[in-house]
């Protein structure tokens, strides 16, 4: 199996997102995948269970890609051997009434993961350069100062919006949070076929809404949204990776395998030492709950 390589698929210049592969399968079989992937998520999960105990850093994961490129079964197969008290999975919708009553990054902020835990963005804050820039008419419900038509939300309008995303991520990564934005990269192709599956299998008809059609029609639109966005704002403290997406299974060992080669960077993340006055007291504690058993 080839190795994942971080390099190949963090953004750290000017990107196009047509030069980019949608498919790999890591030349590896899918039984292999699915081997490699509990492998890995087993070391996520013990990574977990210490930055927990440590207790000074959080993590941030930002999942985005068009309709259907996976993030829900990313997040059930990647994760599924956390311990539940120490991850929390985010997915946002259109805003409520109570959060267009706040800025636009308020939902967000008060979703931040606290400090020894995962916090999962299923769809993030970057909607809000996403959906909101294909359809600006959406802008006016958030009644900002400034802002009264259309002609408003003009190329400024969206200069502020990447700083101010970017001042976000400055801040919550200069205090402790450790984030990672993936873009899920499907083909036109691919989301066709997925579709179309969840319209000829019946315990998949839930899924599917005649909206996704709509969306599907503004596909370049989307694209080249997705491309300012990760152009903008990939940053040291903050990178995006473009992940192909078109493969499952290749997908989510590739996202885990970056977790993983990153997280362990952190050598400060250990496990808490005992106070002294306890562990020189250990084999006392010891023999006090063995003698309970006589």
């Amino acid at each position: 199996m080839k190795k994942v390589g971080i390099d190949s698929y963090q953004v750290k210049s000017g990107i196009k997102l047509s030069e980019y592969s949608t498919y790999e399968d890591l030349g590896a079989t899918e039984d292999e995948l699915k081997k490699e992937l509990k492998d890995i998520r087993k070391e996520l999960g013990k990574f977990q269970n210490i930055l927990y105990a440590h207790g000074k850093y959080s993590v941030l994961i930002c999942l985005q890609g068009m309709d259907t490129s996976g993030k829900d079964s990313l997040v059930r197969e990647v994760f599924k051997d956390f311990n539940v008290r120490g991850v929390v999975v985010h997915s946002f919708k259109v805003p409520t009434e109570l959060e267009l009553e706040h800025d636009y990054l308020w939902r967000h902020y008060i979703a931040l993961p606290a400090r020894g835990k995962f916090g999962i963005f299923n769809r993030t804050h970057y909607e809000n350069v996403l959906v909101t820039k294909v359809h600006p008419e959406y802008i006016l419900g958030e009644n900002i100062p400034g802002v009264e038509s259309l002609s408003d939300v003009d190329a400024s309008f969206w200069e502020n919006r990447y700083r101010q995303i970017n001042d976000f991520e400055k801040h919550i990564s200069e205090n402790g949070t450790l984030i990672f934005k993936f873009f899920l990269n499907l083909s036109k192709e691919e989301q066709r076929q997925r579709l179309l599956r969840r319209l000829r299998l019946k315990e998949k008809n839930w899924k599917f809404s005649p909206g996704d059609l709509k969306e599907r029609k503004l596909w370049e639109e989307y694209k080249e949204c997705y491309e300012e966005a990760i152009n903008r704002t990939s940053k040291p403290n903050a990178p995006w990776f473009i992940v192909p997406a078109d493969n499952k299974k290749a997908a989510r060992v590739i996202v885990a395998s970056i977790l993983l080669q990153e997280l362990k960077k952190y050598k400060d993340v250990q496990e808490p030492e005992l106070e002294e006055k306890i562990r020189v007291n250990l084999d006392s504690f010891k023999q006090e709950l063995e003698k309970e058993i006589e």
